[in-house]
């Protein structure tokens, strides 16, 4: 199950750097790719905000 990235995202580029596959994408807020995401969690331990959820 892939992780998504609500509106409590403050593009801070924490996650980014922590994901392994680059699921991640910029944008107003971080999209996580469904089809990418391993589901491995390294972006919600990061999250300073707790944006990041499973889907």
């Amino acid at each position: 199950m892939a992780h998504v990235i609500s509106e409590d995202c403050i593009v801070c580029g924490a996650c980014i750097g922590e994901c392994p596959v680059d699921a991640i994408s910029e944008g107003d807020i971080y999209v996580i790719d469904p089809d990418t995401c391993t589901d491995c969690g390294a972006c919600v331990e990061v999250c300073p905000t707790g944006a990041i959820s499973q889907e």
